[in-house]
């Protein structure tokens, strides 16, 4: 039996309050009887008569089921509103958990947008919208009544609830192609805003400004123009909603009037069969105004399912021993994230069979030109990516075999492109722990070396560093992002050009921290082209295209290399004395 997904769990849990709300409802909808029974009271015994008292009691009597019909309505508007909290709640951590499992196997991607999928199902189910889904099953009681009053009266109401009913259904044909295109566009502007905003520097820098601007203009443009068609069908169909329903009302009360005049009805009736079929008509004509919201809703519906049906839950992990930091690579294939299935045997790899392994307390360099897989090496070796082939093992161990969590508290990293997140620089460093100390969080600073750049921050570790860490500069983000990585003195280390936005005293404390982690037995891993770093590793692995051209202790390694330029010096050298004198017969004249 296949377990069912959080989101079917969260819907399953909504149908339960689901019921009650349709109970409610059928109380309400039949308390709604009261105001045309009233008026037909009103009209055909309390004018007739002229009876004070019995107007009164009715009137006592009609206000006091008003009264129960309020309670009702406003009993039915909280189960929906602590239906969608709990719904949120159920799928709001499970959401986030695939939006980021899916970033990093889709980057380009905009699974974000998920989350406001949820918002956007929640606040269907919890408004307006489901109320007339709610309501639209007491139609027919309300056309039987009018059945009830008169047969005529009854075939009235019935034609104005099919033609608003064909009114809907048009519109929902209508527009449904057009709205499903803008919802796409319209995340594809806004997944475009939010990638190019991360690069307004560069984008002033550049002046690629106005070239930007059109481009999203051109999207923007793409998504007002799918929306303005929409909604003009759409308004075409509510204007003629509006008239039908009008022209109901004329219709009802014309046939009430001719039926009053040839005596089959009292005038109390031609009144209250038409409050009866304006009630009849209201979920229709509710559910007309509501249409655009419930597309919406289904469309965040269709993408939540297929990121639920496509991503899993992540199995829990037993915990394993913690890892001490001796890793084996096995022939690694890595492709590119979002890569169709099969590419790992083609050129579209990016790892082609790395292996490789170090010890506990080694220090690693991997060196090589841009594009021959470095990055892509070092997010499969923090487990941020998972291998098309081969493995990555932690003390014999897959990585994956790890749960996230674990690892994570064993496991520092520092990504090329530091990132820093909303918050205080102390939140940053201890990763947001809940109650970090702060020792533990001076410490990794002080490890670092970035205690004392901290201190002539404005507010010292309390300053907010904004979004992405933009508030700070880019060598202050990567010695945060160093002392967020040896944040409680994790066994492994991997850093990926950590000092490309330092200054010398920057790479003079990078290079003590990896030397003082080298002495507590810590795995560090660093990718780098700085001659004062390599001299602190132990091993070097050179990637060329992808593969392992050299790889072997750091120091036999360029001494081999020194050893082999001197070779091809010298071979040049003893060339160029051999051709000498060929070139000197042949360019020399003989003496006259």
């Amino acid at each position: 039996m296949t377990a069912k997904t959080p989101l079917a769990a969260a819907y399953g849990r909504f149908r339960s309050v689901l019921a009650a709300t349709v109970l409610f409802s059928f109380f309400s909808n039949i308390l709604m009887f009261v105001g045309p029974l009233y008026m037909l009271q009103v009209y055909d015994r309390v004018l007739a008569s002229r009876n004070e008292m019995t107007l009164i009691m009715i009137s006592a009597i009609a206000v006091a089921l008003l009264v129960t019909y309020g309670l009702l309505e406003y009993i039915r508007s909280k189960l929906l509103v602590r239906a969608g909290l709990q719904f949120d709640d159920m799928l709001a951590n499970p959401a986030f958990n695939r939006v980021i499992r899916h970033q990093l196997t889709n980057p380009n991607g905009s699974a974000q947008l998920t989350l406001q999928d949820v918002d956007r199902v929640r606040e269907f189910i919890t408004g307006q919208g489901i109320l007339a889904f709610f309501d639209a099953p007491w139609v027919p009681l309300f056309l039987a009544l009018c059945y009830a009053f008169h047969p005529w009266l009854g075939m009235v109401a019935t034609a104005g609830a099919l033609i608003i009913f064909t009114l809907a259904l048009t519109n929902e044909f209508a527009t449904r192609k057009l709205l499903q295109e803008a919802g796409s566009a319209n995340q594809g502007a806004a997944h475009f805003v939010n990638t190019t905003m991360q690069n307004a520097e560069v984008i002033r820098a550049l002046g690629m400004e106005k070239q930007l601007t059109r481009r999203w203009l051109k999207q923007h443009d793409d998504v007002l123009d799918k929306q303005a068609k929409a909604s003009g069908r759409a308004g075409a169909i509510m204007a003629s909603s509006k008239f039908v329903r009008m022209s109901l009302q004329i219709a009802i009360l014309g046939t009430g009037a001719y039926l009053a005049i040839l005596q089959e009805i009292s005038p109390g009736i031609m009144i209250a069969a038409s409050i009866v079929m304006g009630r009849a008509l209201a979920p229709v004509e509710q559910a007309v105004s509501q249409w655009k919201q419930f597309v919406g809703a289904r469309q965040a519906h269709k993408r939540l399912t297929t990121i639920f049906d496509t991503l899993g839950d992540e199995e829990e992990r037993i915990q394993l021993p913690t890892p001490k930091g001796n890793i084996t690579v096995q022939s690694l294939i890595a492709t590119a994230p979002g890569a169709k299935p099969g590419a790992s045997g083609s050129k579209a790899a990016l790892l082609k069979g790395i292996s490789f392994s170090i010890n506990q307390g080694e220090v690693l360099a991997v060196i090589g030109p841009s594009g021959s897989g470095k990055s892509t090496l070092v997010r499969h070796l923090v487990g941020a990516a998972e291998p098309a082939g081969g493995s990555v093992r932690l003390d014999g161990a897959e990585l994956q075999h790890y749960d996230p969590e674990q690892l994570g508290r064993h496991m520092g990293y520092m990504p090329q492109d530091v990132k820093l997140f909303r918050g205080s620089v102390a939140e940053n460093i201890s990763r947001f722990v809940e109650s970090p100390g702060d020792q533990e969080i001076v410490a990794a600073a002080q490890l670092s070396g970035a205690h004392e750049m901290i201190q002539t921050l404005g507010e010292g570790y309390d300053t907010d560093v904004g979004d992405g860490g933009q508030s700070v500069s880019g060598g202050q983000r990567q010695r945060v992002g160093l002392a967020r990585a040896v944040f409680r003195d994790p066994n492994i280390i991997v850093l990926d050009e950590p000092n490309s936005n330092l200054d010398a005293h920057g790479e003079q404390a990078l290079a003590a921290c990896i030397q003082e982690m080298k002495k507590r037995g810590k795995t560090v891993i660093l990718v780098t082209h700085k001659a004062n770093l390599l001299a602190l590793s132990d091993k070097t692995l050179m990637l060329v295209n992808g593969q392992v051209e050299k790889f072997g202790p750091t120091r036999e390694m360029f001494a081999q290399q020194a050893a082999q330029q001197q070779e091809a010096k010298a071979r040049q050298e003893q060339q160029k004395k051999q051709e000498a004198p060929a070139v000197v017969s042949m360019t020399d004249k003989p003496r006259v």
